[in-house]
This record gives structure tokens, C-alpha cells and sequence, in this order.
């Protein structure tokens, strides 16, 4: 996981992408970060959740977070992220 992640969609479909790589459901990684399984379809959803529970999950998946300096994601950017919804059915 490497790409810079400045929105919770973005987060969410980098832990999911993770945890499908490792092979796990949601339920398995719920259970590993020690939280109910809500948790866990709020997160990859993009939802709001507490930093608690985004960190018990991280460390279940084998990952921490670390903060860099990037600054808010341009104006472009927000604009593609809300155009990719306008596109959805």
C-alpha cells in the first residue's frame, strides 16, 4: 500500500483490496482486531469510525499508519472523486 490516501473512500478500498489479498472475509478480520464486524463494512465503505478502530484493524491486517505531509487533495481531484459518484447507477 503505498499510494497516498486523502479521502475515506480511499482508505476503504485500500484496506479492502488488503484484506482480499490476505484472503480474509470481513467477519475473520473483525474478529482478529477484536471488533464486531460493523466496523469493519464502515471502514471500507469510507464511513466515519473511531481512530481506535481503524488502528485495531490496521495492525489485524499487518499495517500502521504513518503521517507524511501532502497537503488537501487539489481541487481536481475532489472533483473527480464526486464525479465518479454522479456516474454510478
Amino acid at each position: 500500500m503505498t499510494d497516498k490516501i486523502r479521502l475515506p473512500d480511499e482508505l476503504g478500498r485500500q484496506l479492502r483490496a488488503h484484506r482480499e489479498a490476505l484472503g480474509m472475509n470481513k467477519s475473520e478480520l473483525a474478529e482478529k482486531a477484536g471488533k464486531v464486524r460493523e466496523v469493519v463494512y464502515r471502514l471500507e465503505a469510507g464511513e466515519d469510525s473511531t481512530v481506535s478502530s481503524l488502528l485495531a484493524v490496521l495492525g489485524a491486517l499487518g499495517l500502521a499508519l504513518r503521517l507524511e505531509r501532502s497537503g488537501l487533495p487539489s481541487a481536481g481531484e475532489v472533483a473527480a472523486r464526486f464525479q465518479d459518484d454522479d456516474d454510478a447507477p
